[in-house]
């Protein structure tokens, strides 16, 4: 098989060596529904409990505050459609608010709710990618009603930009609304901690993280009742029907435990590898941006660069050909060529936008590699040129 570079991790990640093998057993031997009373069934309940555990410590919330899900799409959807126990916050005259450049996941649920009649709202970053305290106090000021929830993702899986979701949390609360935050490109990426974050509700994705692909969770502050998104069984406390994807969930106990350990060390990797990336292109005299660009505040090695001129898909494909793996726009609406809604919200203008390529590396990758795909990209660009 020809070598190719993968630097779509934003996108999916490959499972971790480990937790594959810690996956194995339960797909096996170890295979029992964990409801059922049995022996056969005490190994897969005990492993529930451990990664729920892990999990748990990984974020720094109770082990009963971890819902296990298909993944942060059904977590996401579960947050927006939710019904509370508390009556104020289900009044059809509160409003549930997320900001314009969510994931679909956040967006797509939003437009449902307000066919359904609700109230809802879009706060709009910045040019840098950052949705600001004073432009989310602004938007639920303006609201003049009871905002429901409020959801602002922890990670822009486009840009990169690293949100500050404590001092949004801090705005939320004085208005009496919960606080949800995708952090998909967040977890196992940058530090995560629930209570120093004071979100009320979190989702994440295992394949993220060098976990499993179909699995990953919710995090429910404590005291917090939501009413099941699926019904039909009483796992997870009764709040999530179906039997669980044990082996899923082991694999990403394991994949997040160690993502969470290497953190720091994966970081500077992947800032060394930004700067090898940029200093090639920088030497080669190419015109480029990188949109939303403010070091400080992005997730390490997620890099959205602007090539204005080009052509956004052209490139991806010629990149294809010689074994380059990226995206360009939103990875997740790849069947779409119209310019990003991320960009879109940023207020990029569309000759930069639409010639905008997402790049990602990883924990497998090299320098070597970002150096190859920078070289790649200036020559593609010089032969359109």
């Amino acid at each position: 098989m020809t070598r190719y570079i993968y630097a779509d991790c934003a996108a999916t990640t490959p499972l971790d060596s480990d937790a594959f093998d810690a996956m194995v057993p339960y797909l096996r031997e170890n295979f029992g529904n964990p409801s059922q009373p049995y022996a056969l069934s005490r190994v897969p309940k005990r492993a529930l409990v451990e990664a729920r555990e892990t999990i748990a410590r990984a974020i720094n919330a109770e082990p009963d505050e971890i819902v296990f899900t298909s993944g942060a799409t059904e977590s996401d959807n579960w947050v927006i459609h939710a019904e509370f126990v508390d009556s104020e916050l289900n009044s059809a005259r509160s409003a549930v608010v997320a900001s314009a450049f969510e994931h679909h996941a956040v967006l797509r649920p939003l437009e449902a709710v307000g066919r359904s009649g609700r109230r809802t709202a879009l706060v709009s970053p910045n040019f840098e990618g950052v949705v600001t305290p004073l432009a989310l106090d602004t938007t639920l000021r303006t609201l003049a009603i009871v905002p429901r929830v409020v959801s602002i993702m922890t990670v822009n899986n486009e840009l990169g930009s690293i949100q500050p979701i404590s001092e949004l949390a801090e705005v939320v609360r004085r208005y009496g609304a919960l606080f949800h935050t995708d952090a998909t490109q967040a977890v196992g990426h940058i530090p995560v901690d629930v209570q120093a974050l004071g979100v009320d509700l979190l989702s994440a994705s295992a394949h993220k993280f060098n976990g499993p692909k179909g699995v990953g969770f919710l995090y429910i502050r404590r005291g917090l009742e939501l009413a099941p998104y699926m019904t039909g069984g009483g796992q997870e406390s009764g709040r999530r029907a179906g039997t669980e994807n044990v082996a899923g969930i082991v694999g990403m106990s394991v994949a997040l435990a160690k993502s969470v350990a290497a953190t720091s060390s994966r970081a500077a990797k992947l800032n060394r590898m930004t700067d090898a990336f940029l200093s090639r292109l920088d030497a080669s005299g190419l015109e480029y941006v990188v949109n939303g660009s403010c070091r400080a505040r992005t997730a390490p090695g997620l890099i959205s660069l602007a090539l204005p001129g080009l052509n956004a898909e052209a490139l991806l494909h010629r990149l294809d050909l010689v074994g380059i793996v990226v995206s360009s726009g939103s990875a997740c609406d790849s069947s779409r060529t119209e310019v990003s809604h991320v960009l879109r919200a940023i207020g990029l203008d569309r000759k930069y936008a639409e010639g905008t390529i997402r790049v990602s590396f990883g924990a497998e990758n090299r320098e070597e590699d970002a150096v190859e795909v920078a070289s790649a990209v200036v020559k593609i660009a010089r032969s359109y040129r």
